[in-house]
């Protein structure tokens, strides 16, 4: 059975297996959730995700898509990175918005975590 609580607050103090992160597709931090898990993380979430940007990931993260790296200081263990689609209003993009919630439970799920905290993405 899977249990769902809503939890508002900062989702870099949450002492669960997994944060999300709304990425930006460089996965090199950026403004909102992702600057505030990159700088409450520390220097081993950039290295992970530039290490990622050296392999498989060349030319970013695409939209709709979920990665893990390390957590660094977060109490957590993971960071699974999500690119959430650019708003528009001609254009629906509600699949990729689906495809990150599934895809970071997807990645949770290989991880063997119990315990995931999400943001809006």
């Amino acid at each position: 059975m899977v249990e769902v609580t809503l939890v508002r607050g900062d989702i870099t103090e949450q002492d669960v297996d997994a944060v999300v992160n709304a990425a930006n597709s460089s996965l090199l931090g950026g403004g909102g959730v992702d600057g505030a898990i990159h700088r409450r993380g520390g220097p081993d979430i950039l290295a992970a995700c530039r290490a990622l940007r050296a392999g498989t990931l060349g030319g970013g993260l695409p939209t709709g898509r979920a990665v893990a790296t390390t957590a660094g200081r977060l109490p957590a263990r993971y960071v699974i990175h999500v690119v959430g689609p650019v708003w528009s209003d001609v254009q629906d993009r509600s699949h990729l918005l689906r495809s990150c919630y599934e895809q970071a439970l997807r990645v949770a799920d290989e991880l063997g975590v119990a315990s995931v905290a999400f943001p809006a993405v």
